[in-house]
């Protein structure tokens, strides 16, 4: 099911970019951007992915190899894909990547250390699923499933444990101590993934969260712990250190959620995030031509930058005409134009660009689309999920 283009976006079309489009690209798409104290060398972005190609939660030398590449190619910033913080009840995966523990740290310092030699930045996603975690799964078994209200993204109740106060602390300082391994062991920045239905978005979300306390009830009391572990991450780096937090509407099992459906409601809640210390939002949708609210063009990296101020990052089937979830099924996608995300980059609606499945696909897609080429851009082909090439 490949959903129709916008009528602003009718220059996306399903055949390979046009001479213009890969003309225009090298002169927008290359100007540096300044993150906080981080100068990320082009607009170019590889979008969290989760690839479970770390057993044990290590990352080997063929995740070393598999970011590098893209740092070689020209991507200016990556962000990791999803690595659980060091709470018990914080994955699902004992094949998803941990950022703590020292075998995992040390996997993490060549990782960062090749991505620069190749040059490149590169941030980790840091990361806590909260309800969307069974009991029983890896990597600690007994651990309960925690969230807000104890309730799951699709409503299922008495399935998990709602946080206590100490369960609250101990998130946040999983988190804290995650970022701080990060500035240590050689990263350029951290992100915080707030987003698809995971634990962080389940407080912002008021479906998941029905808190009667200081954690729940209106947009701004939901973001409240969203902000104490950003705050907390604060203070445990560098001032210059860059710390992005990544947000969505849409969850994993709820495609048609919405945090806010007005920009006030929006601002709400990401006010409180950009005062405790967010330097860059990375607002996730699956389509990134798409507006957010009516009566505006602006997605929803457009309005993030707007409300708060602070850098946005788009992300949505970059360069794909298809949807991305059919594609992640199998299903195919045709190469899409850039003209219409480089004519909003132009404008300034938002700073950089996240690719995900072009990107996943052809580890050069940077290198092409910089240097004028997208007649060698690969399609996208689901075949790529199952390797680290």
């Amino acid at each position: 099911m490949t959903t129709a283009l916008s009528a602003s976006s009718a220059s996306s079309a399903s055949s390979a970019p046009s001479a213009p489009s890969a003309s225009r690209a090298a002169g927008i798409l290359s100007r540096p951007v300044a993150l906080n104290g981080l100068t990320v060398p082009n607009r170019i972005v590889m979008a969290p992915m989760t690839r479970q190609f770390s057993p044990g939660g290590v990352p080997g030398e063929d995740v070393r190899s598999y970011y590098a590449r893209r740092a070689a190619a020209g991507v200016g910033l990556i962000v990791t894909e999803g690595t659980y913080v060091g709470h018990e009840s914080a994955g699902q995966s004992d094949r998803v990547p941990r950022f703590h523990g020292e075998e995992q740290l040390a996997g993490w310092a060549k990782v960062a250390e090749a991505v620069h030699e190749a040059g490149g930045t590169i941030v980790p996603q840091l990361w806590h699923i909260g309800m969307v975690r069974k009991q029983g799964d890896a990597p600690y078994a007994d651990a309960p499933a925690i969230g807000p209200s104890g309730i799951r993204v699709d409503g299922t109740e008495g399935t998990g444990k709602a946080m206590t106060g100490g369960d609250l602390d101990d998130v946040i300082g999983a988190f804290a101590e995650a970022a701080a391994a990060a500035e240590r062991i050689g990263f350029d920045g951290v992100e915080l993934h707030g987003a698809h239905g995971y634990l962080l978005d389940q407080f912002l979300w008021a479906r998941t969260n029905r808190r009667t306390d200081a954690y729940g009830g209106d947009p701004v009391a939901r973001a409240r712990f969203a902000a104490e572990v950003v705050a907390a991450v604060r203070a445990a780096v560098s001032p210059d250190f860059p710390v992005i937090f990544r947000y969505s509407q849409w969850k994993q099992e709820a495609y048609d959620a919405r945090l806010a459906e007005t920009p006030q409601e929006l601002e709400a809640i990401l006010a409180p995030l950009a005062a405790a210390g967010v330097d860059a939002f990375h607002a996730s949708t699956r389509r990134y031509w798409l507006p957010e609210f009516a009566g505006s063009d602006l997605n929803l990296a457009g309005w993030t930058r707007k409300l708060t101020g602070r850098p946005a990052i788009t992300v949505g089937s970059v360069g794909l005409d298809g949807d991305f979830i059919h594609a992640f099924m199998g299903e195919g996608a045709e190469l899409g134009s850039l003209d219409n995300l480089l004519d909003r980059l132009e404008r300034d609606e938002f700073d950089l660009v996240a690719v995900g499945r072009a990107l996943l696909q052809d580890p050069d897609w940077a290198a092409k689309v910089l240097g004028g080429r997208t007649g060698e851009l690969k399609p996208w082909d689901a075949a790529a999920l199952r390797t680290l090439s």
